[in-house]
């Protein structure tokens, strides 16, 4: 699975011109799931999205977690994080998960991280959205937690 993190001080994600996700201070993040990731790829990015160190502590440094702020989520499924884009002028998107394997993953990080107590808005898995958000600092990370390996090498 991949998450596209942003410290954010506000996001919102709109469907149809109505607001369906929003949150204050927190991270917004892109979320890609790609062929072969299981739950327990959906448990770790959960555990990295809430410990992972990107709000300044009191000397400024990127010190503390998502965790320790009591920052909010915004979750939007994005399938295109899982784009092949080394060859050609056109992405292929193989790498992604199928939509209804795609969508599971994606409702089992949102309950893990309400299971942990986080507050979690979202997209709309599959819907054309319009994502707002003011990128703090700017702060954006990539994590990715890969589908397990499938050969002997």
């Amino acid at each position: 699975m991949i998450g596209l993190l942003q410290r954010v001080t506000e996001a919102k994600v709109k469907v149809d011109g109505a607001i369906i996700g929003q949150i204050g201070p927190g991270l917004a993040v892109l979320v890609g799931v790609q062929r072969g990731d299981g739950p327990a790829q959906a448990a770790r990015l959960a555990e990295r999205l809430l410990a992972y160190r990107v709000f300044a502590d009191a000397a400024g440094r990127m010190n503390l977690s998502l965790a320790e702020t009591g920052g909010a989520l915004l979750l939007v499924p994005q399938f295109t994080l899982a784009a092949d884009t080394d060859t050609g002028n056109r992405a292929s998107f193989s790498g992604a998960a199928e939509p209804d394997v795609g969508r599971a993953r994606f409702d089992e990080l949102v309950a893990a991280l309400r299971a942990a107590g986080q507050t979690v808005q979202t997209g709309r898995f599959g819907a054309d959205m319009d994502v707002h958000l003011v990128n703090r600092g700017p702060v954006t990370f990539w994590l990715e937690v890969p589908p397990p390996r499938t050969d002997n090498s």
